[in-house]
């Protein structure tokens, strides 16, 4: 069985069945690049994210070719468990000068969710970025990034 088909199979409530999923999976050279493929699918997302989320728990780093590509892809997330999966990982994901306006595009449309714990989330999203982004850290930059949001 592959990484998709369990995770497909996964009912997606048991974190015992996903972190065995893990466990089967993570040392494997393509992990990574596996995951980040399929959340590219809706239905894949929570799964996927909560994996890559997993991976940096136990201490895992990505490169910077794969933080890319999860950045290029957050703004597209659906799934509002992937979306707070994504936002609960950014303390770990550098975020490169490419990849900033797509993260702010991220933030801006996690601002206004629907979930409670995505809108929460999405604020320490924005301290991150306003501490590897100086022009950010004051108080009028991020106001009106938060502020336009609202």
């Amino acid at each position: 069985m592959s990484i998709k088909q369990e995770i497909e199979n996964w009912d997606g409530k048991s974190s015992s069945d996903i972190g065995a999923i893990y466990n089967r999976y993570a040392n494997e050279d393509y992990f990574v690049t596996s995951l980040i493929e399929l959340f590219r699918l809706k239905e894949l997302q929570k799964g996927a994210t909560w994996l890559i989320k997993h991976h940096f728990e136990n201490k895992k780093k990505l490169n910077i070719n794969e933080v890319a590509a999860i950045y290029k892809l957050a703004p597209k997330v659906e799934s509002w468990e992937a979306k707070l999966h994504i936002l609960q990982s950014i303390s770990y994901m550098p975020i490169g000068e490419a990849e900033k306006n797509s993260v702010e595009l991220f933030l801006r449309n996690c601002l206004v969710d629907k979930n409670k714990f995505v809108r929460a989330w999405t604020y320490n999203g924005f301290y991150e970025m306003s501490l590897q982004y100086p022009e950010n850290k004051s108080g009028h930059s991020l106001f009106v990034l938060i502020k336009s949001n609202c």
